[in-house]
């Protein structure tokens, strides 16, 4: 099983493509996290979201982070009107925190992930990992890409956005 959930990471994450650059060829490497993310257009909301968050800096800097990244569709499911809401300055304390719990300090590879069932984040609390069928989840949230490499850490792309609670 382990064998079938590694392989299926290593094709998920050789057909990484965003206007087509494939992430699998490292060109991201020499590029930090939100530099990563800035320049793929599925994770616009998310990049607005930290740098309302004032978290931009902090995710350019040394890490090493594991980022679990929400697309924009992922920012589309929430509630009608929740994004807006986060990003007032009166709510930066309640973005920061739904950003941060979506951020494990150190690099941890998808390898590394199938082999985990919790990991505690930045925010504090612990998101729960859950491999079943080949298929892995942080809390509600499936993984649809993976190993995304930055020169400060690492990227899998989520398909809903996670809450503490």
């Amino acid at each position: 099983m382990l064998k079938f959930v590694l392989s299926v990471a290593l094709a998920t994450s050789l057909v990484l493509v965003d206007q087509g650059r494939s992430f699998a060829d490292c060109g991201t490497c020499d590029k930090t996290i939100v530099e990563n993310a800035v320049a793929t257009k599925d994770f616009s909301t998310l990049v607005a979201a930290v740098k309302a968050a004032g978290l931009a800096d902090t995710l350019s800097g040394k890490g090493p982070f594991t980022v679990f990244a929400p697309t924009n569709e992922a920012f589309e499911k929430l509630p009608k009107g929740t994004v807006e809401t986060l990003l007032k300055p009166e709510n930066k304390k309640k973005l920061i925190a739904v950003l941060t719990y979506h951020v494990v300090p150190g690099k941890v590879m998808a390898a590394d992930v199938v082999k985990l069932s919790k990991a505690k984040t930045v925010q504090g609390s612990q998101v729960k990992i859950k491999v079943k069928d080949g298929k892995v989840k942080v809390d509600d949230a499936n993984v649809i890409k993976t190993d995304i490499v930055s020169k400060n850490g690492v990227i899998h792309v989520i398909d809903s956005v996670i809450l503490p609670e």
